[in-house]
């Protein structure tokens, strides 16, 4: 079985998709302007590709298997995405993404990554000219230009990546499709941004209980601030981000909110507020504060404490929780932060807290997904894991025998 969606011919999963529509081959070739044979060669190929029957023949035609609905249903989704780029752009464009190869897809997400034609070539494994021909003819279905070449390297413009953005999201639905069918021996990749509140705690306790239970998940995780990774998550660079969901309604995204964490004001151990079980906030106001960037949910709370007088001072602005442990065990410093993201600092006493915790003052914990998103069995199980810890600080380990079960094909 094949392990890269590139391997694949575009124009032969669109004739799948023909034949599924059409009910019968005959059909199918009609739609896809191939002959009845060359349809049946090409169906017969990606069966061999991907190691499994699509579809039952029988009298009145074909039906796809309950397999092949599943892979079906994924190459519909990748299709989907590559048309869009059609009809954004509008025109010609509408129907010239019909005629768009692996080539075409490889080569520009390759420069997008790369930028420049050499460095492509050489991630790609595609030959420069191959590379320089594929753009261009991009280019020219298109009818719009895609890169724009500068002293610091060879980016994409505005519609250049909005196209590599399709093309991510189309090679992520074929690559999963891949990955569902594969069994026990394909790796299962989950590429997650982590915010904030779920670096310390909630993330590596959900990867740890999934490695321990499903051998060949590879996870990569990015870390940023909020606006950067649902950059990345529109571009289908990550698939879902862990950690502070938000109120406002975000195009094309989901939030599923888990649970709510607790919020505290913290200082460094030797803070003079350290041993105080209830400052008043005309104490707090004394100190010097490190807040988060504007509109984010901890600066919205910082700004509510401090409403109905004058603001302390705000020296720093900050998201590192890094940065935040040594400044408030250096400094004077006091933050509202999640005790959870400073767990080891609290029980080392290089931090500690300041009163009991907030009234009603909470920080709302969740992932955030794209609308269109179809995840794998095992991302949904992660998507658990991950709420499960949110919610209980943890989950049990699923008995060793019961590894690997979310990779059973359909029968």
């Amino acid at each position: 079985m094949i392990q890269m969606p590139y391997e694949l011919n575009l124009r032969h999963l669109r004739a799948l998709l023909d034949v599924q529509d059409g009910g019968s081959i005959s059909a199918g070739a009609r739609v896809a302007c191939l002959s009845q044979s060359a349809l049946t060669q090409a169906v017969a190929k990606v069966e061999r590709q991907l190691a499994c029957v699509l579809f039952d023949r029988h009298v009145e035609g074909v039906s796809a298997t309950a397999t092949g609905a599943q892979a079906l249903k994924r190459v519909r989704a990748a299709l989907t995405h590559l048309d869009d780029v059609g009809r954004w752009i509008g025109g010609e464009a509408t129907r010239s993404t019909r005629g768009l190869s692996m080539h075409h897809v490889q080569a520009l997400l390759a420069l997008s990554d790369a930028r420049s034609f050499a460095s492509a070539s050489l991630i790609s494994g595609l030959p420069p000219s191959t590379v320089h021909r594929a753009i261009g003819e991009l280019e020219g279905r298109l009818d719009k230009p895609l890169v724009e070449r500068r002293s610091t390297g060879t980016l994409l413009s505005f519609t250049g990546r909005r196209v590599a953005r399709a093309f991510r999201l189309a090679l992520k639905e074929l690559r999963a499709m891949i990955s569902e069918l594969g069994g026990d021996g394909t790796v299962v990749p989950v590429s997650i941004g982590a915010l904030p509140i779920a670096r310390p705690f909630i993330l590596p306790t959900a990867i740890t209980h999934m490695t321990a239970q499903y051998e060949r998940v590879r996870f990569s995780v990015a870390e940023g601030e909020w606006h950067d990774l649902v950059d990345q998550l529109q571009d289908g660079v990550i698939d879902l981000i862990v950690g502070t969901v938000r109120d406002e309604e975000l195009p094309e995204l989901t939030q599923q909110r888990f649970a709510d964490d607790e919020v505290a004001i913290l200082c460094g151990s030797h803070h003079p507020l350290a041993r105080e079980v209830s400052p008043s906030i005309e104490a707090l106001a004394r100190y010097p504060w490190i807040v988060g960037p504007p509109r984010t949910p901890l600066r919205q709370q910082w700004e509510s404490m401090f409403a109905n007088g004058p603001k302390p001072a705000a020296p720093v602005e900050c998201e590192s929780v890094m940065i935040v442990i040594n400044l408030l065990s250096q400094g004077p410093f006091l933050t509202l932060a999640s005790p959870r993201q400073v767990e080891l600092p609290l029980q080392m006493k290089r931090l500690a807290r300041v009163g009991s915790g907030l009234t009603d003052s909470t920080s709302p914990v969740g992932v955030i997904t794209r609308r269109s998103w179809q995840p794998t069995a095992i991302e949904q199980r992660f998507i658990q894991m991950i709420a499960d810890v949110a919610r209980h600080g943890g989950a049990a380990p699923i008995a060793m025998e019961h590894r690997e079960s979310a990779f059973a094909r359909p029968t």
